[in-house]
């Protein structure tokens, strides 16, 4: 397939001038004159130079690549069926829709901009973080950064020493067989050449803690009620973990909250000013 530059520049100016700064989580500014996005701020959404950006608009510059089509449509806040249309005009075939897709929904990513001074992150089926907040960071580290299987949480959980100090050791046994049972429930549902189940071999290779708790077979072993994270700066957090499922892509954004004048909800807003840190 070609790339289409007068469709793909038409189509990116229209849905930059659709969109308005409050619906990508951007303040809007006394001194806003354009009713729609900068090509600027468009750019540093999709993570690319704000030149790179203009010459797509102007029918100029190379053909994006997959990995860059995928950042334009999330940057962009595409539905499912715009991002596919976008894919085509750039010449490349869309990306696979469902449980193995990272293309999160623009409903998702409107709530998740909305939740700046909160711990939140979009997760995939298999524990793949796909975008936080920036408080989202500052509490676990950047979770997105990871590649392959350790994009997985739960893959990481039994390969990471240092995925696992994140936690109070006291939960830890839960955890393990939460994530065993997860990972179990998905291969079965996915079927015997899926992810899920090639991330299952690989630890029954690599974890005889997994090996074990495999062979119980334990299926339905939920989240406990309130998560407890130890941070290098703050210490002990005491969160509680809400979810909203996005069924068609099966992504989960997970939102983390403490009690209004509790010792972990002070501990937040300390995290707030601390910043990022290099964990997880």
């Amino acid at each position: 397939m070609a790339i289409d530059r007068a469709g793909l520049a038409a189509f990116l100016r229209h849905r930059r001038e659709s969109l308005q700064p409050e619906d990508v989580g951007l303040p809007r500014g006394q001194r806003r004159r354009t009713s729609g996005l900068r090509r600027e701020e468009v750019a540093a959404l999709c993570h690319m130079s704000t030149d790179y950006y203009a010459r797509l608009e102007r029918e100029r510059g190379p053909q994006p690549s997959p990995q860059m089509a995928a950042s334009i449509a999330q940057g962009l806040h595409l539905s499912l069926e715009e991002r596919d249309h976008l894919f085509r005009l750039v010449g490349i075939g869309p990306p696979v829709r469902g449980s193995a897709g990272d293309h999160v929904g623009p409903g998702l990513l409107r709530i998740l901009d909305r939740l700046a001074d909160t711990p939140a992150e979009v997760v995939g089926e298999l524990g793949e973080t796909l975008c936080q907040t920036p408080l989202g960071v500052a509490l676990t580290g950047d979770t997105t950064r990871f590649t392959g299987p350790e994009r997985s949480m739960g893959y990481r959980w039994f390969t990471r020493p240092e995925t696992r100090a994140l936690y109070a050791p006291e939960d830890h046994d839960h955890l393990s067989r939460m994530f065993t049972s997860a990972l179990r429930e998905i291969a079965t549902l996915r079927g015997s050449g899926s992810r899920a189940a090639h991330y299952a071999d690989l630890l029954l290779e690599r974890s005889e803690e997994f090996r074990m708790l495999w062979d119980t077979h334990e299926v339905g072993v939920g989240p406990q009620p309130v998560k407890r994270f130890l941070h290098p700066e703050v210490g002990l957090l005491e969160l509680n973990c809400h979810s909203l499922l996005d069924t068609d892509q099966s992504h989960r954004l997970l939102v983390y909250t403490a009690a209004p004048g509790s010792e972990s909800y002070e501990k937040l807003r300390l995290l707030s000013v601390i910043g990022t840190q290099t964990v997880g």
